[in-house]
């Protein structure tokens, strides 16, 4: 079994958070219904509090660290940020100075990104688990004062500010394709319940199944190329559960097609294990390197 993992928990006001252990997101869930008086059948979604990411699955929660803020969202709720003062960006109208931190006059502490800074000066994998936020600071800060920050060369501190942008811009699109199957999805609802009210036979994609497909699987399969890429763990592990006969039947497809969409979909998985593995393989790597540097300074 996973070992238990310290976080904090609030609802959609953000009134309170409260402390959990949890080995598992399934775990997080149950107890974050007890603990927020939610019915034990009621449907409820993980998101991270910081940016609203979805936590779908067991291998990102698990690459978390301790004490992440997470929000339990009911059934039509939606992820808002947290109501600031001055909006978030007082900071950026304020000049930099190398020689000395600069103070944030609304909080009354350094400015976010020096801390942020001083996180990837010391670990430099940790920030695969930056939110959004955090990266637009880094992005916003001058080159030059960043670099300064970092202890990196100009060149090095461009090359990542270039790369952080191209994530966030990849994050936005994904952001807005999600949104657009969301709305294609209620379009074919309305048209089946249409249809339905009709007496007539629905020609589209049905959007229920007898082996546990849900309709967002379905639409994935049906209507993207490579769709192994676009479908969670979970939803990747209950496809490699599945009969090949019985997947015929439900997608219409011949068994070389089928044989090769599970091949596809077991390569995917192994290759996510295996990002995960190279991830905690850099951190180990920087924290003896620093450990190193330290060592040598003494």
């Amino acid at each position: 079994m996973s070992e238990l993992k310290p976080c904090k928990l609030c609802n959609l006001s953000r009134q309170q958070y409260y402390g959990l252990m949890a080995a598992s997101l399934n775990q997080l869930k149950v107890k974050g219904r007890e603990t927020l008086g939610y019915s034990a059948s009621r449907s409820v979604s993980v998101v991270l509090d910081d940016d609203g990411t979805i936590v779908e699955d067991d291998a990102y929660f698990l690459c978390l660290p301790p004490n992440t803020k997470f929000m339990l969202l009911q059934d039509k709720e939606t992820w808002k940020p947290a109501k600031r003062y001055d909006g978030g960006t007082a900071w950026l109208t304020q000049s930099f100075d190398v020689g000395f931190d600069v103070v944030d006059s609304t909080h009354g502490g350094i400015e976010p990104w020096r801390g942020l800074a001083e996180q990837l000066r010391q670990d430099l994998a940790s920030i695969i688990l930056m939110s959004e936020a955090d990266l637009q600071s880094l992005v916003s800060v001058p080159r030059t004062i960043l670099a300064s920050a970092l202890t990196f060369s100009e060149k090095k501190t461009q090359d990542l500010q270039d790369t952080v942008q191209r994530v966030l811009d990849r994050r936005e699109e994904e952001r807005q394709s999600k949104e657009l199957l969301q709305l294609y999805l209620k379009v074919v609802e309305k048209e089946r319940s249409q249809d339905l009210q009709q007496g007539d036979e629905a020609d589209g994609i049905e959007m229920t199944s007898a082996v546990g497909f849900n309709p967002r699987v379905l639409v994935v399969l049906k209507g993207t190329t490579s769709p192994e890429t676009r479908l969670s763990n979970e939803e990747l592990q209950m496809l490699l559960k599945q009969r090949v006969d019985t997947m015929m039947g439900e997608l219409g497809w011949d068994r070389n097609r089928i044989t090769a969409l599970l091949q596809a979909c077991e390569n995917e998985l192994n290759k996510r294990l295996q990002q995960v593995q190279a991830i905690q393989s850099l951190r180990a790597h920087s924290q003896n390197s620093n450990l190193a540097v330290g060592k040598r300074r003494k």
